[in-house]
């Protein structure tokens, strides 16, 4: 397993602070065969903000983030589901809501363009 330190890099905001950061995506795509065959999108270029990734279990995020490309859109209303599933189609953004195992909630978004995946905590966005 690689360490958390390789894993995350720092990406500077507007002011040269690090607000947020990019993940190596590729454990979530390569960890099983059957979940690349069931993602229905590609995260893009993988980030996690500086207030999920101090919050977040990092095993709650990569499951999240399986979730996510098979269409278990979390914590959502059956209108925002459907909104999702219309995103597949039409190139829209997606949003899904999860709770970690302690309870926190956080959101991933996949850009329209499927160029970038943000996880966030709802305060953050």
């Amino acid at each position: 397993m690689t360490d958390t330190n390789d894993r995350y890099r720092q990406c500077p905001t507007d002011d040269g602070a690090p607000d947020s950061q990019r993940v190596d995506n590729s454990e979530v795509h390569s960890s099983s065969k059957t979940r690349r065959e069931h993602s229905k999108f590609s995260l893009g270029q993988l980030v996690i903000t500086r207030g999920a990734n101090d919050e977040l279990d990092q095993v709650d995020v990569l499951k999240a983030l399986g979730r996510h490309t098979s269409g278990d859109w979390g914590d959502l209303s059956a209108t925002d589901k459907q909104a999702n599933e219309d995103a597949l189609e039409i190139g829209e953004r997606i949003l899904s809501a999860y709770h970690s195992l302690e309870g926190t909630k956080f959101w991933i978004i996949t850009e329209w363009d499927r160029s970038a995946t943000t996880v966030l905590l709802p305060s953050e966005y």
